[in-house]
């Protein structure tokens, strides 16, 4: 019984997943602009990742925020300006692309990398 288990444990996805860290995360990243879907959402938002690990994320409702990005714990965090509460995700490199499970509120939202959307950030907010 001992052996069927730890053959469960080791053939889950989780355990074939590498999490990025900080140095992974930023090779990746860096001078992109990504597109994020959740489960139920084909349009979660989408973040340009600027070098010196700053951010701007935008929603699709035109809505942007500067930012940036840290690694802590383990998690690839950001804080956006006006907005006190960094966010930490826990980052994982996948076939598809990368998977962010929400680690400042746990068990709350899951965003996936759509690799073949290229969409712009639209910042109506912001002025030129």
């Amino acid at each position: 019984m001992r052996n069927l288990l730890l053959a469960l444990v080791v053939a889950t996805p989780a355990a074939a997943q590498d999490q990025m860290n900080a140095e992974d995360f930023e090779a990746y990243v860096t001078d992109r602009t990504i597109t994020f879907r959740t489960e139920l959402s084909p349009e979660f938002g989408v973040e340009r990742y600027l070098p010196g690990r700053r951010v701007m994320w935008s929603t699709f409702d035109g809505i942007c925020q500067y930012g940036v990005w840290f690694e802590s714990k383990g998690d690839i965090c950001f804080r956006y300006e006006g907005d006190p509460e960094h966010k930490c995700w826990a980052i994982f490199d996948e076939p598809g692309g990368m998977r962010g499970v929400f680690t400042t509120r746990p068990n709350t939202t899951v965003i996936y990398e759509v690799p073949e959307r290229d969409d712009p950030l639209i910042c109506n907010d912001l002025s030129s």
